[in-house]
């Protein structure tokens, strides 16, 4: 017989998962964004104009599942989308001032949501750490 489903890390990271960005919703719908255009948003306060192919990679999206967003968003005057000069194909991503604006605003939807957690500094630290692990071992090398 198969180990119980609460008794599987799988389903207690994707639970986990679902449940985070669920209590994102309510704080992010205030603000007119979604999830991923929040984290997407996290980044590039981060790394300004990144190309898309940089960009999907930090926020572990295919490329297809972000030019979309990236499209909302330019749509909703976060960011915009600039041509290279040097290379014609690339394409980099850059916040505007409403996007940067947006950013800080978002800033204390994660304080929120942080406070719910019931974890201490530590724990949601070690937390950070073990899932970054997950990732970083799980995910295909990109370089091979």
């Amino acid at each position: 017989m198969p180990p119980a489903l609460d008794d599987q890390l799988c389903f207690a990271l994707y639970a986990a998962s679902r449940a985070t960005t669920q209590a994102y919703r309510p704080g992010l719908a205030r603000l007119g964004l979604t999830y991923p255009q929040f984290i997407t948003l996290l980044a590039l306060c981060q790394h300004d104009g990144l190309g898309v192919a940089e960009l999907a990679q930090r926020l572990h999206l295919d490329a297809s599942t972000l030019s979309p967003l990236l499209k909302r968003m330019e749509t909703m005057g976060l960011v915009e989308r600039r041509r290279s000069t040097r290379d014609e194909r690339r394409v980099t991503i850059h916040l505007t001032a409403a996007g940067r604006d947006l950013a800080g605003s978002a800033a204390q939807v994660r304080q929120e949501v942080a406070q719910r957690f019931d974890l201490t500094a530590e724990e949601a630290e070690q937390m950070r750490i073990l899932a970054l692990r997950l990732i970083h071992t799980l995910e295909p090398d990109d370089a091979g």
